[in-house]
């Protein structure tokens, strides 16, 4: 875990623990003895504590119990596209689409015939930094759920015929993914943005590489990657926190406790480099544009400032419920001058860095006005936004983490990631304690760090005949006074 983020506020696990026992709680909120203006809502008090074990061979068993009859239950590897090389891009991902073809125990019939009999729902994803195999059942079936998700992470068959077959799938899907302009845009994004590096290919791989990956190659990765110090099994809803540690013991026994490739194992560091791409499309009715800076990994003491500019930017688009009448600045402009169809704030967080910008769909004739709109709103934030506007994006911020936590699965999903990049689970408290402390000059002297004066990773597709030159777009990224 890294003790910087630990820094962000002094003693807070202390405070949490305090507020809990804290006889203001019969009034609705809890008062920070250091600070008497900072209050927390009771009801983030009384959520269930995350339960944390680490196992012999390096598990970390994790759970937030809650009533109900249903639960999800899922393992979370440190395991993605940017632990692979150039020669293996792909692998993860190709090995969780082989998951549930088969073990050395079961058939691929039988799981599916067993999770549909228990009427569970069993899934798996890869990303960039991870790999996830979870499922979603009722409270009875916990037991057979997690021993059926450690018999696919551990006796994995990769049937030679099941490898051959799957490669066309993957092909498709690849073929599907082109035909998404918002993911090839982020596609081209990263490749931009991390050139020559791990983060900058994609999570499916090349063509090339699809058609070629062997056995062996997934072996070597399973060998490598899946070990028990970058595992987290993951549990939320009706589970018991001992009763899922005795199931990970009992059934996670075939797992190394060596990690064999230590916290950080990158070919190369994810170095980001200011860059473009443009694809002319003159066929495509509307201009897609990215535009992003550098900004900061999970740990880093800056990153719910982040979260809070991701929050005064905003996101827009034509169908929006609250038209014109917007808490974003940014967004009342967009939609009051009609410069865009859509625009969106991304905040793409990994381990030691993230890319942070806007996302637009405009028409060709408005692309000038929309960029330098966005890029003029950055420069704003830097020089000091005002209370109020801070204050109401701090409130909605806070309202959005608990409305994303809705559900077994959110909230397991957040167990897992949270174990797997910061090293420990943030209560919400805690989070509510480091969004209330920030302040109007915090947000300025982020802002100036990270988005004033840069050279941004810029992608454009469509009918961008008049998309401003990137040297332009650079200028706009600072303002000059005399």
């Amino acid at each position: 875990m890294n003790s910087r983020l630990l820094g962000i506020i002094p003693q807070t696990t202390r405070l949490v623990s305090a507020f809990r026992s804290s006889r203001v709680l019969a009034r609705g909120y809890a008062s920070n003895s250091s600070n008497t203006t900072k209050i927390v809502p009771s009801y983030l008090l009384n959520t269930p504590i995350a339960k944390v074990t680490r196992l012999p061979n390096g598990i970390r068993v994790v759970t937030e119990e809650y009533p109900g009859e249903t639960a999800t239950v899922g393992v979370w590897v440190g395991a993605g596209s940017v632990y692979e090389t150039e020669k293996n891009n792909g692998v993860a991902h190709f090995l969780e689409h082989l998951a549930f073809k088969g073990t050395s125990t079961r058939t691929q019939s039988g799981i599916e015939l067993e999770v549909e009999n228990m009427g569970a729902q069993l899934n798996a994803y890869t990303s960039r930094e991870q790999t996830v195999y979870f499922a979603k059942t009722i409270k009875n079936n916990i037991a057979p759920s997690v021993e059926i998700i450690a018999d696919i992470i551990q006796n994995p068959k990769l049937a030679d015929e099941k490898i051959e077959a799957e490669r066309s799938t993957i092909l498709t899907e690849a073929h599907e993914v082109e035909k998404n302009t918002e993911e090839v845009i982020f596609d081209h994004l990263h490749a931009a943005a991390y050139q020559g590096t791990a983060l900058g290919r994609n999570i499916l791989g090349s063509e090339q590489n699809i058609k070629t990956i062997s056995r062996k190659d997934l072996v070597d990765y399973i060998g490598q990657y899946y070990t028990g110090p970058r595992m987290v099994v993951a549990g939320a809803g009706a589970v018991k926190h001992e009763e899922l540690v005795s199931l990970v013991e009992k059934n996670f026994t075939s797992i190394a406790k060596e990690d064999k490739v230590g916290q950080n194992i990158r070919d190369v560091p994810s170095q980001f480099t200011g860059s473009e791409i443009k694809i002319r499309n003159d066929d495509m009715p509307l201009a897609h544009i990215a535009i992003a800076i550098e900004a900061v990994g999970w740990t880093h003491p800056d990153y719910f400032v982040m979260l809070v500019i991701q929050t005064l930017l905003g996101s827009w688009d034509r169908t929006i419920g609250g038209g014109n009448n917007l808490s974003s600045r940014l967004c009342e402009l967009v939609a009051t001058e009609e410069l865009c169809h859509s625009l969106s704030t991304f905040n793409t967080c990994y381990g030691n860095t993230a890319l942070f910008g806007n996302y637009i769909v405009a028409q060709p004739g408005r692309l000038d006005d929309i960029v330098f709109e966005v890029l003029n709103e950055w420069q704003r934030l830097a020089t000091g936004p005002v209370t109020s506007e801070v204050d109401r994006a701090k409130a909605k911020l806070k309202a959005g983490i608990l409305m994303q936590l809705d559900g077994t699965t959110a909230i397991c999903e957040n167990l897992g990631r949270q174990m797997l990049n910061v090293g420990r689970v943030l209560p919400p408290a805690e989070v509510f304690l480091r969004i209330d402390q920030i302040t109007p000059a915090d947000v300025a002297r982020v802002a100036s760090t990270y988005m004033n004066d840069v050279s941004p990773a810029v992608v454009a597709m469509g009918p961008i005949e008049f998309f401003p030159d990137y040297n332009q777009i650079r200028s706009w990224t600072y303002w000059n006074r005399t």
